[in-house]
């Protein structure tokens, strides 16, 4: 099999993503029942930058949300082909809206509200573990919302069984549905482990960042309240990519080392929070996940 643990993937609408450092496949079951492929090479083996530490992270990020953007919309078009099929312009719309919503609700807002209580220069630990508790907190009451939608329903039951299917190709245990229905839903390696990384990451990183400005301009403190928080908040949507390479560093070591006690018990806040996101899945769709990873792998 060779290097079994560089298998990752998504759910999509009706269907799921597969993907190796070499190939991507995208597995889609049509109104009709049939299960439709799209095969794609991976570029990530053909480039350095997929290959430096904390660099690595940040168009590892890149790559994914552009490759995601791709499946999401070419499922889409399968499953609804009686609609029209979405413009470049009006996919660039949806994710920049998409964006800025996530940048109010999951930025914007904790630090607003976290503002309103404590100060964030003379207690900034205090203030980036409630900022970082509020993050998650919104992001839960999100979860759960949409997850009341059946359309999102149906999609965190193929995330877990891309999560299945995964974890029993990991095991070195032959790809049928009966087997696969004996694995966890959960995953190592998943996305959502890796937003609760980029939040308690975040939280060490963004307490430091006050002093850092207030030593290297130590007239930071007579300005303007509010141009203080600007310039803050500003440094903290800058310091993004930074804090999800340290994040997806932390993600690969606890892969790794995932037998590791310390390691394990780390890790549970992320895997519990997938409990949210996965779904157990029907037999039809372990068949539409176990197209997909046999593809990636033949």
């Amino acid at each position: 099999m060779g290097d079994n643990h560089n298998i990752g993937g998504q759910a999509v609408i009706e269907g799921v993503l597969i993907k190796s450092p070499k190939k991507i496949v995208i597995a889609v079951r049509k109104p009709d029942n049939k299960i439709v492929l799209k095969k794609e090479k991976s570029n990530e083996d053909n480039s350095v930058f997929f290959r430096i530490p904390f660099i690595r992270g940040i168009f590892k990020l890149i790559f994914m949300v552009k490759i995601g953007i791709d499946a999401i919309t070419w499922s889409g078009n399968q499953v609804y082909e009686e609609q029209k099929e979405l413009t470049k312009k009006e996919i660039f719309l949806i994710v920049v809206s998409s964006l800025f919503l996530s940048l109010v609700f999951f930025t914007f807002l904790p630090y607003l509200l976290t503002s309103l209580k404590i100060g964030e220069t003379t207690s900034p630990l205090l203030f980036n573990m409630v900022d970082g508790i509020l993050k998650i907190i919104i992001f839960i009451i999100y979860i759960l919302t949409i997850s009341l939608m059946p359309d999102v329903k149906r999609l965190f039951e193929y995330h877990g069984a891309e999560h299945k299917t995964v974890n029993c190709y990991e095991s070195g245990k032959k790809l049928t549905v009966k087997n696969i229905k004996k694995f966890s839903r959960i995953h190592t390696r998943c996305g959502t482990h890796f937003l609760m990384s980029l939040f308690i990451i975040s939280v060490l990183v963004f307490s430091v960042l006050p002093n850092i400005v207030m030593y290297l301009f130590p007239g930071f403190l007579g300005l303007n309240l509010f141009l203080q928080k600007i310039i803050l908040f500003v440094l903290r949507i800058l310091f993004i990519p930074i804090v999800a390479a340290v994040s997806y560093e932390s993600l690969k070591f606890n892969a790794k080392h995932y037998d590791n006690i310390l390691i394990k018990f780390l890790s549970q806040p992320g895997l519990l929070l997938q409990r949210l996101t996965t779904k157990e899945p029907d037999n039809k769709q372990i068949e539409v996940a176990i197209k997909a990873l046999d593809e990636v792998v033949a």
